[in-house]
């Protein structure tokens, strides 16, 4: 399942005029970006960029980022632990993502659309690693389980 990371210069990113600021809310990331790729494969946007978190570190991520300063903005795709388990893969070479706290419901009016993960950067292996000195942040939105069922087919789910 794709999701949406904020974390937080490359040739192809966008040069903005002065003041200007890609600061989507929690809703608009979700209905205008996330669902958007959920829908179509192939759907881009110049504001997000496209990263694999398992295989980069964090501090890689801001020359691949497309626009923008802190935040920066990526789709990637769920990795999981485990061929058959349910358990998702948040590891890097040099260390993982800790999941912090309860994850914050997304609505949108009364109907709840998404979820929002805050993860912390430890350096190390699980569970003995030790938070960075750099204190990388991201927040991790998905798209709600039964939105997305609701949407897709049943040949496609």
């Amino acid at each position: 399942m794709e999701k949406v990371a904020e974390v937080g210069k490359d040739e192809d990113q966008i040069e903005l005029p002065p003041g200007f600021r890609f600061h989507p809310t929690d809703e608009e990331l979700i209905t205008h970006y996330l669902l958007k790729k959920f829908m179509e494969v192939n759907f881009s946007t110049k504001a997000i960029g496209k990263a694999d978190l398992n295989k980069s570190e964090p501090w890689e991520l801001p020359a691949m980022a497309k626009m923008g300063e802190n935040p920066w903005y990526f789709f990637f795709t769920k990795d999981m632990k485990y061929r058959t388990g349910t358990r998702t893969n948040r590891a890097t070479k040099t260390g993982y993502w800790k999941e912090t706290g309860k994850g914050k419901k997304i609505r949108r009016e009364r109907s709840l659309i998404g979820m929002k993960k805050t993860l912390v950067f430890y350096r190390g292996r699980a569970p003995n690693g030790e938070k960075t000195k750099t204190n990388w942040v991201m927040h991790e939105y998905r798209l709600d389980s039964k939105l997305s069922h609701r949407i897709l087919p049943n040949t496609e789910k």
